[in-house]
């Protein structure tokens, strides 16, 4: 029987949706309250810890109080226990409260101490942070990716993939470990455009490259032409076609293509395009759907995240499963340079909207425009 730590930092990715471009301190976290947002993490821990019910009897969970792992086990029917050190947590805190770096930090080292097997945490780049300054590469971890920036190489592909591979291991099937990096950036620069990245240090995580997602890479100076013509033929698909609404993603490439066109653009946000005008910039899930009333004819522009391959649920998090359901799967468009599509190695584009059905709507190939009438089929999987 293998003994799984589980914890989820339940206000991960809270700034997301509400245009914040991360979740970190206490202020960003007021501030998406105030706009409205709603925890999230906890509904993608969810759909991982589901898929653990065929094999409860060879899992041993140990997890957290309330909304840091002991909710989400009750929701999927799972049997587990209470680290110890954690039980007064309960009593002294409501189930929906708020936690902080230390309570992620504090959790896993109470779950190491009790001698799990493997800690699954759900969270982003700040929550793989504190998973590390506590446990180092002392104990196998796997990420459940549940946060707006996940540049870090900790995490599972999916909430999905997640599950799948948790599956594998208390089938005894996981045999190899790596040292992945964690990777975090300066969101106070993040939010002015700049994205400066910076390694914290290495944890410990199954070798199953086909669940665990890569390290985010940068774009090259050999895609430039690429991207040139690419935005040569897609701003005159835009021109032809004033009278939709365009959702431009984030991202370097779509910037490309906002520059090209001589219009001002948010590198790290989504702006909205209509006839020829920026209406909307840097906006949340709720200025996009707002707009999507009164303009309901509209077509969604995003780019390919370098080395990982995700389309959607990585730093897009305001182009929601709501907002692509209105839009519909056929008004998507992919742009990306050829290089960036190759350095994926073979490897399918990803999502991860968090709405099982909405993934399944895009998974499929679909075509990829990578410079002047040029276009790759690339497959799609979540």
């Amino acid at each position: 029987m293998k003994k799984i730590g589980f914890i989820v930092n339940p206000v991960a990715g809270i700034g997301g949706k509400v245009g914040l471009k991360g979740s970190d301190g206490t202020q960003t976290l007021k501030k998406a309250l105030e706009l409205g947002a709603v925890p999230e993490a906890g509904a993608k821990a969810l759909g991982t810890m589901k898929l653990l019910k065929p094999m409860e009897q060879q899992l041993e969970i140990h997890t957290c109080p309330g909304n840091m792992g002991e909710d989400i086990c009750k929701q999927a029917g799972l049997n587990y226990r209470l680290a110890e050190g954690t039980k007064a947590w309960s009593q002294c805190s409501p189930s929906s409260r708020n936690t902080t770096p230390k309570d992620t930090m504090d959790a896993a080292g109470m779950l190491c101490n009790e001698g799990v097997d493997l800690i699954l945490f759900a969270g982003g780049d700040g929550t793989a942070r504190n998973i590390l300054d506590a446990v180092g590469t002392s104990i196998p971890v796997l990420g459940i990716p549940a946060g707006c920036k996940i540049h870090s190489a900790v995490y599972a592909r999916t909430p999905r993939a997640a599950g799948e591979l948790m599956l594998r291991y208390a089938e005894g099937r996981v045999m190899e470990y790596r040292e992945a990096e964690v990777m975090d950036i300066d969101e106070n620069l993040f939010r002015q455009g700049i994205c400066d990245a910076r390694l914290y240090g290495y944890l410990k995580v199954p070798n199953e490259k086909k669940f665990v997602q890569n390290l985010k890479s940068g774009r090259g100076c050999s895609e430039d032409a690429s991207i040139q013509s690419m935005c040569m033929y897609v701003s005159r698909l835009i021109e032809q076609e004033p009278e939709y609404l365009y959702i431009v993603g984030t991202g370097s490439t779509t910037a490309r293509l906002m520059n090209y066109m001589g219009k001002p653009n948010t590198l790290l946000g989504v702006d909205l395009l209509f006839q020829g005008q920026v209406i909307g910039s840097d906006c949340t899930e709720q200025d996009i759907l707002a707009a999507l009333k009164k303009y309901p004819r509209a077509k969604i522009i995003v780019t390919v995240i370098g080395g990982q391959g995700y389309i959607f649920g990585r730093g897009n998090q305001q182009i929601s499963a709501e907002v692509i359901r209105r839009v519909g799967t056929k008004n998507i468009m992919v742009i990306a340079s050829r290089d960036k599509i190759f350095s994926l190695g073979g490897n399918p584009l990803l999502i991860d909207t968090g709405d099982e059905e909405v993934n399944r709507m895009l998974t499929g190939y679909i075509p990829v425009t990578t410079g002047y009438k040029d276009v790759i089929m690339a497959n799609v999987i979540y």
